[in-house]
C-alpha cells in the first residue's frame, strides 16, 4: 500500500488547503520562517490531538519513533522548543479562521434537526475552561482562579458549533452575543436564563428571528390574552403577555408546562406565536445538546491541558482542537457513517498512521479493526 495514504494524510487533504495559506499570507505568518512553517505546525497539532497527546515532551518522541510513516507529510524533524515558540508567535487566528472554512464545508453536508418546522435551530451557552492561576496568570477571573470562557452557538442541524468566541472568564454571556452574534432572519436562538436580556430579545424580533428561554421567577408583566385555548400535553397555560419594561414593548408568549419526569413546572418565554405550545418546551430541552457537546470535547479533545502558557499558545491549541472536532464531523456526514462521533474518534486515534483508505477503516468489523491497531504496533519497532 502506498505510504502516503496514512489516516492521518487523508485528514489532512480534507482541508482546504489553498485557503488555509491564504489566511497564513494575510498574517504574514510564514514570513522568514526556514523549516517549521505554519502548515507544518497545523499537521502536528492535528497529530497531538487526534492521537491524544498531552505535551511536547509526548509529541517529539511521538513523531521521531513513526517517522517512516511522517516523511511524505512534509514535516522537519520537529523540537519542543520550535513547536512552544511558534504556538506562542503565530497568531491564534489563522486557525480561527480555518475553524471557518471547515464550518462552510461541513454545513453543507450536515442533516437537519429533527423537528418538523424548517426554521434553523441555534442552542446559545457558554463554558469555562479551568487553567492554573499559577501557571495562566493572565486568565485571573476570581482571587484563587483562573480560566477562559468558550462561548458557543449550536446548530442543531448536525450538532456542530456554528459560532465560537473565546473569552475571559469574567465576560458575560449576554455581553459577547449582543457585540459577536450575527442573527439570521427566520432561525430560533434557545438559551438559559444566563442570556435573558431584553436588548438581545430585541435585537433577534427586530432581525425577524425567534427566541425560546426560560422565564425568570420575577418577570414582571400583565397578561393581555390566552394564546391557546386546547392544552395538552402537560401545557397547563399558554398565555400573550406584554413587559412592564420600555426595553421591549412587544407582546411576547408565556407557556408554564409540567414535568411529569421532573414534578416541576417549567415557564417558558418567546416571541413565536405560530408553533404548538408543547414544540415550545421540547426546543428548550433540545437545548441539552450544548451541554453534551462541552462535555464531549472536555472528555476527547485536548482542551484542558496546554502546551504552553502563553495565552496565544491557549487559543491556538483550542481553535486546532474545534477544526478537528469539524474534520470528525465532516468525515461522518460525508461518508453517512452510522456510528458516533466518539467511536470514529477512536477508531482513527488508534489507526491514525495506519496505512488504509479512511472508507476500509469505517467499514472495518471489530475482529478486522484489532488487525489493523495490531499490524500498527509492530510496525512502530521494525
Amino acid at each position: 500500500m502506498a505510504h502516503n495514504n496514512t489516516v492521518m494524510n487523508q485528514m489532512l487533504q480534507l482541508i482546504p488547503r489553498h485557503q488555509f495559506e491564504a489566511i497564513v499570507k494575510k498574517y504574514s505568518a510564514n514570513r522568514y520562517v526556514k523549516r517549521f512553517n505554519c502548515w507544518n505546525q497545523l499537521t502536528t497539532l492535528l497529530y497531538a490531538q487526534a492521537s491524544g497527546k498531552e505535551s511536547l515532551r509526548e509529541i517529539e518522541p511521538g513523531l521521531q519513533v513513526n517517522n517512516p510513516r511522517l516523511y511524505h507529510l512534509g514535516l522537519p524533524k520537529i523540537k519542543r522548543s520550535t513547536l512552544a515558540d511558534a504556538n506562542q508567535k503565530r497568531p491564534s487566528e489563522i486557525f480561527e479562521g480555518l475553524f471557518y472554512k471547515l464550518l462552510e464545508r461541513c454545513q453543507m453536508l450536515t442533516p437537519k434537526h429533527k423537528f418538523k418546522f424548517k426554521n434553523p435551530l441555534y442552542s446559545l451557552d457558554a463554558t469555562i475552561i479551568d487553567l492554573c492561576l499559577n501557571s495562566f496568570r493572565w486568565a485571573r477571573f476570581r482571587k484563587a482562579k483562573g480560566g477562559i470562557k468558550l462561548h458557543c452557538q449550536l446548530d442543531h442541524s448536525g450538532h456542530i458549533p456554528s459560532f465560537l468566541v473565546i473569552t475571559d472568564a469574567k465576560q458575560y454571556e449576554t455581553t459577547v452575543t449582543k457585540k459577536f452574534l450575527d442573527i439570521i432572519p427566520d432561525s430560533i436562538y434557545c438559551f438559559d436564563r444566563a442570556y435573558n436580556d431584553f436588548v438581545l430579545y430585541r435585537r433577534i424580533t427586530e432581525s425577524k428571528a425567534f427566541f425560546v428561554t426560560k422565564a425568570k421567577d420575577n418577570l414582571d408583566h400583565q397578561v393581555t390574552g390566552q394564546h391557546t385555548e386546547t392544552l395538552k400535553k402537560g401545557i397547563l397555560s399558554d398565555e400573550i403577555i406584554k413587559l412592564n419594561n420600555k426595553k421591549y414593548t412587544r407582546e411576547l408568549r408565556l407557556v408554564r408546562f409540567y414535568d411529569n419526569m421532573s414534578g416541576e413546572i417549567l415557564t417558558f418565554l418567546t416571541n413565536n406565536f405560530h408553533l404548538a405550545p408543547h414544540t415550545i418546551t421540547q426546543i428548550y430541552k433540545a437545548r441539552w445538546q450544548i451541554e453534551i457537546f462541552f462535555k464531549w470535547i472536555k472528555q476527547n479533545l485536548k482542551i484542558k491541558t496546554f502546551l504552553g502558557t502563553h495565552q496565544n499558545a491557549v487559543l491556538t491549541q483550542i481553535w486546532v482542537a474545534m477544526c478537528y472536532f469539524l474534520l470528525l464531523a465532516y468525515i461522518k456526514y460525508q461518508t453517512k457513517y452510522k456510528h458516533s462521533l466518539f467511536y470514529l474518534h477512536r477508531i482513527i486515534k488508534d489507526t491514525l498512521l495506519a496505512r488504509l483508505t479512511l472508507i476500509d477503516l469505517l467499514r472495518a468489523s471489530p475482529a478486522k479493526l484489532s488487525q489493523f491497531k495490531s499490524g500498527e504496533f509492530q510496525y512502530s519497532f521494525l
